[in-house]
């Protein structure tokens, strides 16, 4: 069940980093969009082949991944944030998704090292 919470949250979240980074291209700011775009991506993409392991380690393996790229979006968003590219109510809301998509895979990460 969590993992589908999981696989949901992270899809929802992809899509809306990828509307972001549209309108970042638009804007002609590449450097930041192209990192972003890939991290935050990535995030999901783990998740995804998590469910698909091909056992504990590999599960654990998938979603220790899908966090480090979370952590990583996250400096992408404040980097975003201070250097005027998304305004701060923008800021919160993506990376309060991004921070409630951390909390769920550590707590999974936890769960799954202890059923080992």
């Amino acid at each position: 069940m969590k993992e589908n919470k999981l696989a949901e949250l992270s899809m929802d979240f992809s899509v809306d980093i990828i509307n972001l980074v549209k309108k970042l291209k638009a804007d002609h700011e590449t450097i930041i969009s192209n990192q972003i775009g890939r991290s935050a991506t990535s995030i999901g993409a783990n998740i995804h082949e998590a469910q698909y392991a091909q056992g504990k380690k590999d599960f654990i393996s998938k979603l220790e991944i899908a966090l480090k790229e979370a952590n990583e979006t996250g400096y992408w968003l404040e980097l975003l944030y201070r250097t005027n590219y998304i305004d701060e109510q923008k800021f919160k809301e993506l990376s309060s998704k991004c921070t409630s998509i951390r909390v769920v895979l550590i707590a999974s990460c936890k769960t799954a090292k202890e059923n080992i």
